[in-house]
């Protein structure tokens, strides 16, 4: 695989967070601002249009250039945690050129690590890392069981609505969902919800492949 994968998926990417702009503005209502669906709407839109036509052939450089361009939009916590991932998935990828189906387990990896370490969160937090790492981990699982990517894809697309669906067993640890306490228990994270849809674009983006 080359860059125009990435392409694909960050077209896929703004595409999701676009049509699904409502549902998540109606999500983030509830505990947030409700500005999520626009943020994620305009801050992916402009990752893949900072991209799409760059003809960037090191992986690395593609991704931290899609970053840069989503902090600049949309330089919201939402926004900039977003924006951290793809810059530190670029960090990490640096003078690749082609991909291998690992290389891919090891973007997310990495855009996961990016997420985490600026927004200094943990997976149980109920945050975006409860949709992406059980995603994570479910994607380099399949593809060492030797899963072709599109499966190994559709597996971690799974893993990541289940992890967004167990959000409600868990109590909000960070933003104004925090200050409901016990109550929040009850209550889907709209970060993890963006994960989930993540996810849903990296599957479809798989498609193409296949």
């Amino acid at each position: 695989m080359d860059n125009q994968f990435l392409i694909c998926f960050l077209n896929e990417l703004q595409k999701v967070m676009n049509d699904k702009r409502e549902y998540l503005i109606e999500l983030d209502s509830v505990v947030g601002d409700g500005d999520l669906g626009l943020t994620m709407g305009d801050g992916f839109t402009a990752a893949y249009e900072a991209v799409r036509d760059s003809g960037e052939t090191d992986t690395g450089k593609l991704l931290y250039s899609a970053g840069k361009a989503m902090s600049i939009k949309v330089p919201s916590t939402m926004g900039t945690l977003m924006a951290s991932g793809f810059m530190q998935a670029g960090k990490v990828l640096k003078g690749k050129t082609e991909l291998a189906d690992g290389d891919i387990a090891e973007l997310f990896a990495a855009y996961e690590e990016g997420v985490r370490k600026r927004g200094k969160a943990e997976v149980g937090d109920k945050t975006f890392l409860d949709g992406m790492d059980p995603a994570v981990v479910k994607l380099s699982h399949s593809l060492e069981n030797g899963d072709s990517l599109l499966l190994a894809a559709q597996k971690a697309e799974k893993a990541a609505e289940e992890g967004f669906r167990r959000t409600t067993t868990m109590i909000a640890v960070h933003g104004r969902a925090a200050t409901r306490g016990e109550a929040s228990r009850t209550l889907e994270d709209p970060g993890a919800a963006v994960a989930m849809l993540m996810m849903q674009a990296f599957a479809k983006a798989a498609e193409s492949l296949f």
